[in-house]
């Protein structure tokens, strides 16, 4: 018996990365019976009899793992943001940002196509990117200085696991290409018609890029489960959380409440109105979705 870590999955094959030897390997069905499957991430012990034939026998406890996009023990995710084309969606990037908050994995925020944002928005979309930096790692190449806010972003990679994501024709291909040429990933134009990207990723790989692993996973434009309760919520919200320790009720949800501190912080423009109206939406979405029995 071996143990490694998967790498990449394709079509029911699971390449397992063993000091830097490759196996393919396959899930025995004991794990379809168990309703567990494995990820790219997984640490698996399997046994080969040789480097194409091998079958994975149990996966090691995991830190986390996401759904979308389907890796297990991630450090970081760089969440790819597009300004224009398709247009920036605070609400789109704020579901993506509480999903990896809920999986405790680290956000870094990229802001891609700066140099495409119409004159008249740049100020706008600009003061927006400032107010989410505040919260998190927030990288925005603009003009001139994109090749050093790439090298920026690429110093955050040794060591660690990180995902790649973001909305459909973001620029995360792109991106990837930026840091690392040789990777040739394939990239595709927008679709005028639809106004969403083009499907380009097709499998799920960790690439080794800059001193550590990087997956490129397919891109999305919608969350439609929140799985969480409504009281969890707001310590989902990183500047929520921390005004919260001013609020008059322990456990307030910054909505009706007398005496809260985000409400005030909100009034005084301290944190982004947008995504208070965000965190109201998300709530509601909350309070009327149906159980879930089967969790």
């Amino acid at each position: 018996m071996v143990t490694g870590q998967i790498r990449q999955s394709l079509s029911g094959f699971y390449d397992v990365d063993v000091d830097g030897e490759t196996y393919r390997t396959r899930a025995r069905g004991n794990f379809r019976n168990s309703n567990q499957a494995p990820l790219v991430g997984d640490w698996v012990d399997f046994k080969a009899e040789n480097k194409k034939e091998g079958y994975i026998l149990s996966i090691h406890e995991r830190e986390n793992s996401l759904i979308r996009p389907p890796v297990a023990n991630i450090d970081e995710a760089i969440v790819v943001t597009s300004c224009v084309e398709p247009a920036f969606s605070s609400n789109l990037l704020d579901r993506q940002l509480i999903m990896l908050e809920s999986h405790h994995v680290r956000p870094v925020l990229y802001f891609s196509k700066g140099d495409l944002i119409p004159e008249g928005k740049v100020t706008e979309l600009s003061d927006i990117i400032e107010a989410y930096g505040k919260i998190y790692p927030t990288f925005f190449p603009f003009g001139e200085n994109e090749d050093d806010v790439v090298k920026s972003l690429q110093d955050t990679f040794p060591g660690k696991i990180a995902v790649v994501m973001g909305q459909t024709g973001a620029g995360k291909s792109t991106l990837l290409n930026k840091i690392m040429p040789e990777l040739e990933l394939q990239t595709a134009e927008i679709s005028k018609a639809l106004h969403r990207g083009k499907h380009t990723t097709r499998k799920v790989t960790l690439m080794p890029i800059a001193g550590g692993l990087i997956a490129d996973t397919p891109g999305f434009s919608s969350f439609d489960l929140f799985d969480m309760s409504k009281e969890e919520l707001p310590k989902l919200f990183p500047e929520l959380n921390e005004l919260s320790v001013g609020c008059k009720f322990r456990g307030c949800l910054h909505i009706k409440e007398p005496k809260c501190a985000v409400k005030a912080a909100l009034e005084q423009g301290e944190i982004l109105e947008s995504r208070y109206k965000n965190y109201l939406q998300f709530n509601q979405l909350i309070v009327d979705q149906k159980p879930n029995y089967k969790k």
